[in-house]
């Protein structure tokens, strides 16, 4: 008994065939693969958030942030254990070009980059002498500059961090760790989150979940040129009354997006085209928070939903490296 419940939780969903029918095709243009379906490969947390694939380990990282840990899951055998406790209620997570962990910590205020011999610094906590308010999600380009946001959730409470007082606006930051300069290149967000940069980092996607607290519901894109951001406009903006949270990008320029927090149908992930229009939806059982590829082909898409961690191999591949 204890086996069969084990293979529904952990497994293929229950009743699941192929093609899968929580996999929506909306386009011709969707990626999806007609013989896998959505696995859930763990689950028992609190509010999953910042996964992170590390294809030299085999491995999956992601935050629990209400338990204040960061977690494990072998791809090998599938074994789950706690990475990092305490992890100062981390959020995003990333990898740079030396592929090093690199991690928005909530209770610290800060991002850090964990050393290849476990050593942790930190490589910023304030901006022109102010705090910053509690990083949240985060990528790495390929000239190593790190970008982030920080919209503030982790201080607005005692549940992902602790309640504190705001020093800056929300805003999206550039750091580079090679000179030390940081920059805020986006100030009128009112909370910025997920963000993800185009295969050819001529673009800079990010996520406005305002609706939060009386904003906006949608998904903003930026050329990128010289280290700041221009030419903003809308991207997707039908979230409302729901919103999404975190997003990557494919190797085609698709940009894959968490959903949830309305209407339970659409929980799970949207897959946006490049020219902006919804080609396909993968439906789950909770609300999503944020996702990422990974695998030994980078053509595994792992979304963390709420109290478990999904994944579904894709007929594509995620853009970022390492």
């Amino acid at each position: 008994m204890a086996q069969e419940e084990h293979r529904l939780t952990l497994g293929h969903l229950p009743g699941m065939r192929y093609p899968d029918a929580g996999i929506e095709r909306l386009d011709k243009r969707f990626p999806m693969q007609g013989n896998a379906g959505i696995e859930r490969i763990a689950t028992g947390f609190r509010w999953a958030e910042g996964p992170v694939y590390f294809r030299d380990g085999g491995y999956l990282l992601w935050s629990d942030i209400p338990n204040n840990r960061i977690m494990r899951w072998l791809e090998e055998d599938g074994h789950v254990s706690t990475f990092r406790a305490p992890s100062n209620y981390a959020n995003g997570n990333t990898r740079d070009r030396e592929g090093c962990l690199v991690t928005c910590e909530h209770d610290t205020r800060c991002v850090t980059r964990t050393e290849l011999d476990g050593r942790v610094t930190v490589l910023m906590d304030n901006y022109q002498g102010k705090k910053l308010n509690a990083p949240n999600d985060i990528v790495v380009a390929s000239d190593g500059a790190i970008w982030f946001t920080d919209p503030g959730y982790g201080i607005d409470g005692e549940y992902e961090g602790h309640a504190a007082k705001r020093e800056l606006p929300a805003g999206v930051y550039r750091c580079d760790p090679k000179t030390g300069k940081s920059a805020m290149v986006v100030d009128d967000f009112v909370r910025p989150n997920g963000l993800a940069f185009s295969p050819d980092e001529k673009l800079l996607y990010v996520v406005d979940s305002g609706i939060t607290h009386g904003g906006p519901s949608h998904i903003r894109v930026f050329e990128v040129a010289g280290g700041k951001l221009r030419k903003g406009r809308i991207f997707a903006e039908d979230f409302a009354p729901g919103f999404t949270d975190g997003l990557r990008v494919d190797m085609r320029g698709n940009i894959w997006c968490s959903m949830g927090w309305a209407d339970p149908a659409e929980d799970g992930v949207r897959c946006y085209a490049p020219d902006g229009d919804l080609i396909g939806k993968v439906h789950l059982p909770e609300a999503c928070a944020n996702v990422c590829f990974g695998g030994k082909k980078r053509n595994r898409l792992f979304m963390a939903a709420s109290a478990s961690i999904y994944a579904l191999y894709v007929d594509v591949q995620g853009a970022q490296r390492p």
